[in-house]
């Protein structure tokens, strides 16, 4: 037999033909909230290549011809086995087989140009004689002709086995798309595109089922829950709709939560007519139990949520998610209950039509983001050093920042931006004033940069790594250079919103060199952290004068290290962009299955600190050198140790739509116990993103 599989350690294997020739990937798949699409192609001489989102993850040769459909064998798709059966508890579509053909992924897609993000596209050639194709189109029935019809000429069509159309929560047939199109009126299982479900990587003692559209809450204390996979955008109106389906669901609740739920921000209607907002609970509504088809409208721009029991509203509960990271939330209230229920945000028929004006939580209804192909305005480049002047040019916009580090060698980043001009070399793991070097980067060009033969940028045979951003308000960065006058002052900007993340270095000092102070927007405005060491958040109320930033301007006080009389200085200005760049924080629990950070992007570039303890570095993680999960390729801003020189690297997931922690162990220095910022910039946006 033949067949490709997901094991449970998250890898994929295929088998192919009598000899059972076998590859197995080295890469794990564990990102549940996006579409992956599989190419497998079988030459005649037993030469087979697989591929993942266009990429090629494995290719070996069989010494007899493979095959994967015979006339002798019950084939099946989302099956294995005959006897022990296991079933594929997950979403397929578009299923092309070609016979006599050994094709390659861009027969059935293609790189978008204007998001640069692999897209699968129709398939316009010829099948052969017994090969086919399925789209599971037609659901008017579940027959060989109707579900399982062959889309192709060739008529081979399947029989479906254990499918329902029936309108509800046991339909099989869903319009979860990996292509976005058409329109939502609020009915339903109409709009495609990829949709929101349960996330299996952010569960509260509970287990899903049914294409992570059902849960078990499993009675955990003080309440089991999942979280929805999609975060409540900041502008629109949505609707879901959740059904307790067993005796227990009069203990259960829904509604709005911050990730975990235990957290300060929430807002959900309960079994018992209660509604709690944040910590504080009151009467609202009716009771509701089993079979019961609780809806929840969330009205981002007005700023209220609103619960329906069967259609009927319960009223609306003024609450603001401005400046919350929140999701759709579903638990039961207590120990003793293991409560099951089924949610549908739309990728089936609502029970009861949406609220005017009210969506699915689906791609095709997200909002265009701003920068469609982050590219355009971050990059990360990999590169190996030449010994003699390189043009480093795969870039697709002219840098305006660029930090480069030696990946083989103890030796200092190196950091050169625009407005200090080339060869303008500063440090972040050292104290030390800039320096111009010769040697280093000596041009900005339209597609990446010049370098020389520094051994910090260039030294031969040697890997290096580049991390390169565009300057614009659009994008979100600006560059300032000052100069001190010792006083408390604020500095004019040209973000137009206010900053997420400031960096500020002094360029020449008169006295003491000084540090890479640090202001992020998860930490208070009277303290700062340090880039070039590894200690806790300190208190420093001279040092961003104990005002935050705002859209025109920032503050320094009269700390030397952001404002020393005649001293001048570079400051790094970082704004958060939907869909393109995240200034956030979470609390680490030292597990494999640590906590899930939403992005609303799948990561190019993040940057992750303990703030609570000293001896933390600041870990750099990048998908330009670890380009499959997991990700544990890391190097530290506070220090020159070469790539993974640090004694713990960090293990973490890249996902189409944020990031998983998955360290564990003594000196997890991304999961510890403890309180953790980051910033993230964006390879892709959700809206297009595949899955890794």
């Amino acid at each position: 037999p033949s067949w490709i599989e997901f094991q449970t350690d998250n890898t994929i294997r295929v088998v192919l033909g009598v000899n059972s020739t076998v590859l197995t990937t080295t890469r794990v798949f564990r990102d549940p909230s996006a579409w992956y699409h599989l190419v497998l192609s079988v030459t005649a001489s037993g030469a087979s290549y697989f591929y993942v989102n266009g990429i090629q993850v494995g290719t070996w040769t069989s010494s007899a011809t493979p095959y994967l459909f015979n006339s002798s064998y019950t084939n099946a798709i989302g099956r294995y086995g005959d006897s022990a059966v296991s079933y594929f508890d997950g979403y397929l579509t578009e299923i092309n087989f070609i016979d006599g053909q050994a094709l390659t992924p861009s027969s059935f897609g293609e790189t978008d140009a204007i998001t640069g993000r692999w897209k699968a596209g129709a398939y316009s050639g010829t099948y052969g004689t017994n090969w086919f194709y399925l789209k599971f189109a037609d659901n008017s029935g579940t027959t060989s002709t109707t579900l399982g019809k062959d889309s192709s000429s060739n008529g081979n069509n399947w029989t479906p086995n254990n499918f329902s159309v029936t309108a509800g929560a046991g339909n099989d047939s869903l319009v979860d798309s990996p292509t976005n199109y058409g329109t939502d009126t609020g009915l339903g299982g109409e709009v495609r595109g990829n949709y929101a479900t349960l996330n299996p990587l952010s569960l509260q003692g509970a287990s899903l089922s049914n294409g992570n559209l059902e849960c078990s809450t499993g009675g955990v204390a003080p309440s089991g829950g999942a979280f929805g996979n999609f975060a409540i955008p900041s502008t629109g109106k949505w609707y879901w709709e959740f059904t307790p389906n067993d005796g227990n669901g009069f203990d259960s609740f829904c509604g709005i939560s911050t990730s975990p739920a235990s957290s300060t921000y929430a807002v959900y209607y309960a079994f018992s007519g209660e509604k709690y907002v944040d910590t504080a609970n009151s009467s609202y509504g009716s009771t509701y139990g089993q079979n019961d088809i609780i809806g929840v409208a969330v009205n981002s721009d007005s700023g209220s949520i609103t619960f329906y029991k069967n259609n009927v509203s319960q009223g609306a509960i003024s609450y603001s998610l401005a400046n919350k990271t929140m999701f759709p939330w579903f638990a039961d209230g207590s120990s003793a209950r293991n409560t099951s229920f089924v949610v549908n945000f739309g990728q089936r028929p609502f029970a009861y039509t949406a609220p005017t004006g009210f969506k699915a939580l689906c791609t095709q209804n997200l909002n265009q983001p701003s920068i469609q192909k982050p590219s355009k305005a971050m990059d990360v480049v990999a590169y190996t050093g030449t010994g003699a002047s390189n043009s480093v040019s795969s870039l697709g916009f002219s840098p305006d920042l660029v930090w480069i580090k030696n990946r083989g060698a103890a030796t200092s980043h190196a950091i050169y931006d625009t407005t200090r001009g080339t060869q303008k070399q500063l440090s972040s793991d050292t104290t030390g004033d800039e320096v111009t070097s010769s040697t280093g980067l000596t041009s900005f060009n339209s597609n990446g940069f010049t370098i020389g033969t520094g051994t910090l940028v260039n030294t031969s045979g040697t890997q290096y790594v580049a991390w390169a951003w565009d300057k614009s308000s659009q994008d979100g960065l600006d560059i300032i250079s000052y100069t001190g006058n010792g006083a408390n002052r604020t500095i004019s900007h040209n973000l137009g919103v206010a900053p997420k993340m400031i960096i500020v270095k002094a360029r020449t000092t008169a006295g003491a060199d000084q540090g890479w102070p640090v202001w992020h927007a998860s930490i208070a405005n009277t303290t700062y952290l340090t880039l070039s060491t590894t200690s806790a958040t300190a208190t420093g109320t001279d040092y961003w004068n104990s005002t935050s930033p705002t859209s025109s301007v920032f503050s320094v006080g009269t700390n030397a290290a952001v404002n020393a009389n005649n001293d001048t200085y570079i400051s790094y200005l970082f704004a958060e962009i939907e869909g393109y760049s995240k200034f956030g924080s979470y609390t680490g629990n030292n597990s494999a299955d640590g906590p899930f950070i939403w992005c609303g992007f799948r990561p190019r570039w993040m940057i992750i600190k303990r703030i609570d303890a000293n001896a933390k570095p600041w870990c750099i993680h990048d998908t330009g050198r670890d380009i499959s999960n997991v990700s544990n390729s890391e190097l530290e801003a506070n220090s020159s140790t070469a790539e993974n020189g640090g004694t713990y690297p960090g293990d973490l997931d890249i996902l189409s739509n944020g990031f998983k922690l998955r360290e564990a162990g003594t000196g997890a220095w991304i999961n510890e116990p403890g309180n953790f910022i980051f910033a993230a910039f964006a390879e892709s946006p959700f809206k297009y993103a595949r899955a890794r």
